[in-house]
């Protein structure tokens, strides 16, 4: 009996332990995860209004590089992003056909000098015959135009012998710029044709990006415009830029107006082929009369009127409020605003079917 309440005994003193441990536990709060909704600001209809438009980088100037003349490739020292300086031997050809004809452009010179003289002399023969009255004066014209047709041969022979000459250097390949080699195309021992691109040379210190503008902003962008560009390949950073040429006519294959733009900043991080935005601000006509106006699809209607939801707080978290408001006429960029907003103030522009008033949410 004594042994069953002493059992009883340490049993209750346990059980007093873990209630007086669970009642000084306090219960943590759940964690409140916020809803992120995106917003605009309401801004008035006529401001200045940001485009964006996908381009490529490439440098100012880029020279395809090829010989003049065909032949075999014999000696090449290009290799991919070589530094070269204008009058660097890149390439040289076999030469061998030129080399034919400027052997046989001398042989044919030669002969030709050698008719020359004979007709010389022929003619110093005639005339002195004609002088002395023992040759006949259509002798001495015959003389004389032989001499003349001589001469003529002689020198386009000469003239021959000059292009001849300037052929064979037509087989060698020299930068025609200071630059970087980009491509490299052709390769030792390989035929090449006159014009026939065997490498690329990225001439240019600055950095130019190509992109095709709508008909509908070509006639804002001017050139000397100020744009900013950024890059994917360097994220969070813009580059102050220029547009330089401004293209009059429609490029029938992308259907827009060509613009090339230049960054004004030196970076070597930019390099030639890179995904590049430039981001135009166009304004518009100040003279017209100002309107606030927001997205259509920040817009609700209930039973009582149309509304929106406006987002109350700091650049984070905010407290939604639903506010009645009365819209006018439907704009390309949103609803005018007749009454219930104010310039600078945000509303949701997403979900506003399930949205509440008072609801916190976070600003996305």
């Amino acid at each position: 009996m004594n042994m069953n309440i002493k059992l009883l005994s340490k049993t209750c003193s346990i059980l007093s332990f873990l209630l007086l441990l669970n009642c000084g536990k306090k219960e943590e709060a759940p964690e409140v995860v916020l809803r992120p909704v995106k917003y605009v600001e309401v801004s008035y209809l006529g401001g200045d209004v940001i485009r964006e438009f996908s381009g490529t980088a490439k440098t100012e100037k880029i020279i395809n590089l090829s010989f003049r003349n065909t032949g075999i490739i014999t000696e090449l020292n290009m290799k991919l992003g070589q530094e070269v300086k204008k009058g660097d031997l890149l390439a040289k050809l076999d030469n061998v056909q030129a080399r034919l004809n400027y052997e046989s452009s001398i042989e044919s010179k030669n002969s030709a000098e050698s008719q020359m003289i004979t007709a010389k002399l022929n003619l110093n023969r005639i005339r002195t015959l004609y002088e002395k009255g023992s040759s006949s004066l259509s002798d001495y014209e015959d003389a004389k135009n032989s001499y003349r047709t001589a001469v003529a041969s002689f020198e386009s022979s000469k003239r021959s012998v000059s292009i001849q000459q300037e052929q064979i250097s037509y087989g060698y390949l020299y930068a025609p710029k200071e630059g970087v080699i980009s491509s490299v195309i052709s390769e030792i021992d390989e035929n090449v044709n006159p014009g026939q691109v065997v490498g690329v040379l990225n001439a240019g210190s600055a950095i130019e990006i190509s992109i095709g503008l709508p008909e509908s902003v070509i006639n804002k962008v001017k050139k000397d415009m100020q744009v900013k560009t950024s890059f994917t390949a360097l994220p969070g950073e813009t580059f102050n830029a220029k547009v330089t040429e401004v293209s009059p006519a429609l490029d029938s294959n992308s259907s827009t107006y060509p613009v090339t733009v230049m960054i004004l900043e030196s970076d070597s991080r930019i390099k030639s082929g890179m995904a590049a935005n430039v981001t135009f601000e166009f304004s518009v006509d100040r003279s017209i009369e100002k309107k606030l106006v927001v997205p259509a699809s920040s817009v609700g209607e209930d039973g009582e009127a149309r509304f929106v939801f406006i987002l109350d707080g700091d650049e984070n978290i905010a407290t939604v409020k639903k506010q009645p408001i009365t819209i006018g006429k439907l704009t390309p960029t949103g609803f005018e605003v007749e009454s219930g907003l104010s310039i600078g103030q945000k509303v949701a522009t997403a979900g506003l079917q399930t949205l509440l008033d008072g609801q916190e949410v976070k600003l996305n």
